[in-house]
């Protein structure tokens, strides 16, 4: 009932109802218990449409990865946080570096507040640079919240010649990818385009894991496209043993846990480069995005969002993030949304620059 108790006030704080000044006694026995929580369901609250059916979230990578360790993490604390107190199962759906979960998110899910889908960054972008029509707008998607504000990362294996992006415009050096659309992809084209690097694209790795087995065995010398909240989650021991080298950080501002590898924004010469980058950049902006369908009804949505707003200040959330060292810096759901909108509304000058050179990706 203490538990039921908390949900309720996170709910009412966070939708706006104020509570009385002091909510909860230091002993209150189970009757006062269950006259407050009666109290709180006894409000206009209750009138507050609910979700009891299981909630089904869809991880648009594989096992393991860190699309998947975020997602696992939010799903063992996000029910209980909803009206309605639904279960959460996490589901994986690799496939086309995320496009597939995409368009399931688009076309087939459950519109009733019981689908959500986390995504890496490039199919937040790929409707405008794509070389086809991927069949989903992502600014028409509910966005409930991101779990952090990132950086991506260029990462050499420690065993491998390259141990700075110098050293990757002085010779091809071979990165390994998920898929045309996600970022293990793009970042090497445009890359090669802006600042000269000479990386060499394997793709069609299924997700982060396969890329990491072939970054270890040596099959590549290392990868683009890897964000430091997911290389930390998945591999902690690359960075504290120094079995990578952090060669180039794809991010709006630096992060000290990456070294001293320059922040791309240094590297470039004009502002065209530096808007191509800021349009890349948006899906490391919200990194592990959560997303409902389009057409979700608004008090669904906003269920979802007060929830994981909450979800987001849990103490036993935090303290289960804090064992898997991941990255906590949240954003809202009207943050994400305002920020994919910001995306779609890039100027057509830079849109058509960036689907020239990501067209071969797609190919």
């Amino acid at each position: 009932m203490k538990r039921l108790f908390r949900s309720s006030f996170n709910i009412a704080w966070h939708c706006g109802f104020t509570p009385h000044p002091n909510p909860l006694p230091a002993k209150a026995g189970r009757g006062s218990w269950m006259a407050l929580a009666l109290a709180l369901f006894s409000t206009p609250l209750a009138a507050q449409e609910t979700i009891t059916k299981p909630i089904t979230l869809y991880v648009a990578g594989t096992a393991g990865g860190g699309i998947d360790l975020y997602a696992r993490l939010l799903g063992r604390h996000l029910g209980r946080h909803i009206p309605g107190n639904p279960a959460v199962n996490v589901q994986d759906m690799p496939g086309a570096g995320g496009i597939r979960a995409a368009n399931f998110l688009a076309d087939s899910a459950p519109k009733d507040g019981t689908a959500l889908t986390t995504f890496p960054g490039g199919p937040l972008i790929e409707p405008l640079i794509g070389a086809r029509n991927p069949g989903y707008d992502m600014s028409k998607f509910s966005w409930i919240g991101a779990i952090s504000r990132d950086v991506s990362l260029c990462v050499a294996w420690a065993e491998s010649p390259f141990k700075t992006i110098d050293d990757a415009r002085q010779r091809e050096m071979v990165l390994a990818g998920t898929g045309a659309g996600s970022e293990t992809d793009t970042y090497p084209l445009i890359l090669n385009d802006t600042i000269g690097t000479k990386f060499k694209l394997i793709t069609g790795y299924l997700g982060t894991k396969e890329t990491f087995m072939a970054i270890e065995s040596g099959e590549v010398h290392g990868r683009c496209g890897l964000t430091l909240s997911s290389l930390e989650a998945s591999k902690p021991d690359w960075l504290r043993d120094k079995k990578v080298n952090v060669i180039l950080q794809l991010g709006f501002n630096k992060s000290p846990k990456a070294g001293d590898a320059p922040l791309i924004f240094d590297l470039l010469k004009n502002d065209a480069d530096k808007q191509l980058f800021s349009l890349f950049l948006i899906g490391t902006g919200m990194g592990r995005p959560f997303a409902a369908p389009p057409g979700t009804p608004p008090g669904k949505v906003e269920i979802l969002r007060r929830a994981f707003d909450a979800t987001m200040i849990d103490p036993e959330f935090l303290a289960d993030g804090k064992t898997m060292m991941a990255e906590i810096s949240p954003l809202t759901g009207e943050e994400s949304q305002a920020l994919v909108a910001r995306a779609y509304a890039t100027p057509r000058d830079v849109v058509e620059r960036a689907k020239s050179l990501v067209t071969p990706a797609a190919k």
